[in-house]
């Protein structure tokens, strides 16, 4: 696997913007940005505030929330002063990429991230607000880099979509909801992902409370979805985090994950838990895929890997499924990941999982 985009890559995205902005410097920047609710000027700021604040938290090693600071403007500055203060904080940033040893994580909303996860969502934040600060002047964008569009697709983006028309800048406007790819319009929410759950085949991606609104309402939820999907069964699973959003009970990470295969980053599924652990540390899995992409393993090795996050999770101590009676290739797919026939329940047949039999099945290789 290549390595994470770095200093360098920062390196080349704040070259390009500041270079790109500085030629509009004498424009209008009170003007909307596109796509926005901000103006070209707040949409500055905002970035020069990302870029420092990326840095604070990687610097910080900070292990729960954003750090308590805002970055703000004096009054009157100019753009020039405003394209300075971004420089500035790609710099510091670089200088925290840069420092970072190779074991130093730090938290951030969409999955703890170390320099390379730091450094990807700088140069995406810095490519996308040049983006539309130089589209809401109405001049063309001379920010656009395929090269370093590729880097954090790869990093941040696994569920961008292969073999959909457009190079990796077109893409990464359409992961952002930007734009859209031939026979794919763009999605009405999205995010990026800084530690998903790899599987051989596939990787998991969250569906936060966001996305799994959109997807419960009939919307794709950010994903590019095999042609019979997404399935009735997701789409409730993932109306199930809406609901727990809104009652104030959602914990990330214990709700729903779309499953999207590796081979053309096509969403072809659901997995994730009822609700989060229990008192003893027990919580309930489920999972579903579409017809298309049925009989491939997906399932087994989704299934794997997420009880394999499961059980890293502190207090976490069983898993159980629930299948009918009659669902033969689920009941399958349950014992091929190391569950265990465990009476009956509601739902049908109740299975169960603790962390020595996964460690069994798996030779101790679950976390791979």
């Amino acid at each position: 696997m290549n390595p994470g985009p770095g200093p360098h890559d920062l390196d080349a995205a704040v070259a390009l913007s500041v270079r790109a902005l500085r030629e509009v410097a004498g424009l209008d920047w009170s003007a909307p940005a596109a796509g926005l609710e901000w103006s070209c000027r707040d949409t500055a700021v905002h970035l020069a505030g990302d870029l420092t604040g990326f840095a604070a938290q990687l610097a910080g090693r900070v292990s729960d929330s954003y750090l308590p600071f805002l970055v703000g403007v004096a009054p009157g500055t100019p753009p020039g002063g405003l394209i300075d203060l971004v420089e500035a904080g790609g710099r510091l940033l670089r200088a925290a990429v840069y420092a970072a040893g190779s074991g130093d994580r730090a938290w951030h909303p969409a999955g703890w991230a170390g320099a390379d996860g730091f450094a990807a969502m700088g140069v995406t934040e810095i490519l996308l607000h040049t983006h539309d600060i130089l589209r809401g002047l109405g001049t063309p964008d001379r920010a656009v880099s395929p090269y370093l569009a590729a880097r954090v697709l790869d990093r941040l983006f696994p569920h961008t979509p292969r073999g959909a028309g457009g190079d990796p800048w077109d893409r990464l406007l359409w992961a952002t909801g930007r734009a859209d790819l031939p026979d794919l319009p763009r999605p009405r929410v999205w995010r990026w992902y800084n530690e998903p759950v790899r599987a051989r085949g596939v990787t998991l991606c969250e569906i936060s409370p966001a996305l799994a609104a959109d997807l419960h309402a009939g919307g794709t939820g950010g994903f590019a979805w095999a042609d019979d999907g997404p399935a009735e069964g997701t789409r409730f699973a993932a109306g199930t985090v809406a609901k727990a959003r809104e009652e104030g009970t959602y914990r990330p990470g214990w709700g729903a994950y779309a499953i999207v295969r590796d081979s053309d980053r096509r969403a072809v599924g659901g997995i994730g838990f009822h609700a989060a652990p229990d008192g003893g540390g027990h919580a309930e899995i489920g999972y579903d895929l579409v017809p298309s992409a049925r009989g491939a393993g997906h399932a087994t090795e989704a299934l794997r890997a997420l009880c394999a996050w499961a059980f890293a999770q502190p207090g976490v101590t069983g898993l159980h499924a629930e299948v009918e009676e009659g669902n033969a290739p689920s009941h399958a797919v349950l014992r091929r990941a190391g569950f265990r026939p465990a009476g009956h329940g509601e739902g049908g047949a109740r299975y169960a999982l603790t962390p020595a039999a996964l460690r069994a099945r798996t030779g101790g290789r679950e976390n791979r």
